[in-house]
């Protein structure tokens, strides 16, 4: 006898026997990656992270978590420093510039601040 392709709501079965993968929310990722919530949410509708949308609500999948993981890991860089070999010497402080000393210069002066010159006419506002 032929089974149907649909199983009956009556027989329960597993996500595992279904084949579906399981889909996260946004508060379980967040515990995973040890952030918020809000950052996950934020990062999925700026679309900078992986997401499946069901609704209205963000879910992922473990695929879409190990994704996120790999975007945001940093590695180490390719110079890295091996013990015994000398550092790359450090560029030098920019040195200030020196004005000539035959440049004359004005000094400046300060204006007196605006709200001094309305109350001399002694008004209240």
């Amino acid at each position: 006898m032929r089974q149907p392709a649909i199983t009956p709501a009556s027989e329960p079965t597993s996500r595992a026997e279904a084949g579906l993968p399981r889909l996260n929310a946004p508060e379980e990722v967040a515990a995973v990656l040890g952030c918020s919530a809000w950052w996950v949410k934020d990062r999925a509708r700026r679309r900078l992270i992986p997401f499946t949308r069901v609704g209205r609500a963000y879910r992922f999948s473990d695929e879409h978590l190990a994704e996120i993981i790999r975007m945001h890991e940093e590695r180490p860089a390719v110079n890295a420093r091996r013990p015994g070999v000398a550092a790359a010497p450090t560029r030098k402080p920019p040195t200030r510039h020196q004005p000539d000393a035959a440049v004359p210069t004005a000094r400046l002066q300060a204006r007196p601040p605006r709200r001094m010159a309305k109350s001399q006419y002694g008004t209240a506002a």
